[in-house]
Formats: C-alpha cells, sequence, structure tokens
C-alpha cells in the first residue's frame, strides 16, 4: 500500500515553482509571505526560500480569497484570522465545485462532437 510519502516526494518547493503553480510573480509571493504571517518558507542563509505543503496550502487559500473572490489583502487576512476553518471548507468546495464543472464542459463538449460527426456522416 502506498504511503502519502510516495504520492507527493517532495518536502519543500522553491518559490519559482510555487510562483508557478499558482501563476503568480515571485515578488508577489514575496510580499504575500510579508502581509501573512501564516506563510513561513524556510530559508537558507541565503536567503533562498523554500515552501512546505501547509505554505502552498495557505498561498492556495489567500489565492482564492484576493484573486478568485477578488477580497483585498485586509479582507483575506481578517478572514483567515476570524474563521480559517470556514474558510478552508469553503474554498474546498469551490475548488470541488470548479472540478465537477470543468468535466461536465468536458462530458458537453464530447456530446456535442458526437452529435456534428453523427450529422455529417448521414
Amino acid at each position: 500500500m502506498a504511503s502519502k510519502k510516495d504520492k507527493d516526494p517532495k518536502r519543500f518547493y522553491s518559490i519559482k515553482e510555487v510562483a508557478q503553480q499558482f501563476g503568480l510573480s515571485e515578488p508577489t509571493l514575496r510580499f504575500w509571505e510579508k502581509e501573512f504571517e501564516e506563510i513561513s518558507p524556510r530559508k537558507t542563509a541565503k536567503g533562498t526560500r523554500y515552501y512546505s505543503k501547509e505554505d502552498i496550502d495557505i498561498i492556495g487559500l489567500i489565492y482564492h480569497l484576493v484573486r478568485e473572490r477578488r477580497m483585498t489583502l485586509a479582507g483575506a487576512r481578517l478572514k483567515l484570522k476570524e474563521n480559517k476553518d470556514l474558510t478552508i471548507n469553503q474554498t474546498e468546495i469551490s475548488n470541488r465545485l470548479k472540478l465537477i464543472r470543468n468535466e461536465l464542459v468536458s462530458l458537453a463538449d464530447a456530446i456535442k462532437e458526437l452529435d456534428e460527426n453523427s450529422n455529417t456522416t448521414h
């Protein structure tokens, strides 16, 4: 049986990897790190940042609040402080609904393509 460690062998991610994952710039991540105490990547003596899975999860929450729900940074900070668990649950639900929507759109496109193909063959 595969362990959780086998599914995600990396423990830490570079700022470049995290920025690419969310479509953000590296300066944006550094700025969010200053604005949100919940983000605390490990830093080497040279200042290279390494983000844990927990850091990435928090960045995902902030991304959802700021970029998708259009909250200000102050609003997002307050939301995380007031009720982090509720915010996590709402974000997870939103992400699941997006996946379901994408699957439904794919199915609708496939059905449309089948209909178009069957109409051109008759």
